[in-house]
């Protein structure tokens, strides 16, 4: 709000293109595409949808709360929601040895 606000946008898209429309997932994924070559990122594996994801995964870490996660992302089933946040067997692995049960 506060950037719509200082930019003086007080309807319509908040991001926009140099030609003034709005964002779209091609304009996204060009950016995410040309900041990969720059970082020496395989371009391949970098998609949109993986900050969907990243945000799902980063909400749940902090708040915990997968009904409200899941509304947010307009999931109407938490199974679905599930998928979004699943962790790996490494990441298991990691949680697991820092119990200190297993020798």
């Amino acid at each position: 709000m506060d950037y719509a606000k200082k930019k003086r946008i007080f309807s319509g898209a908040i991001f926009i293109t140099r030609n003034g429309n709005p964002l779209n997932r091609s304009n996204i994924w060009a950016q995410m595409k040309s900041l990969c070559e720059a970082a020496g990122v395989v371009a391949s594996k970098v998609f949109p949808h993986n900050l969907r994801k990243l945000f799902a995964r980063t909400f749940y870490n902090i708040e915990k709360d997968i009904a409200k996660l899941a509304d947010i992302l307009g999931h109407s089933s938490i199974d679905t929601t599930r998928i979004y946040i699943m962790t790996t067997s490494g990441e298991h692995r990691k949680k697991i040895e820092r119990l200190g049960l297993v020798v």
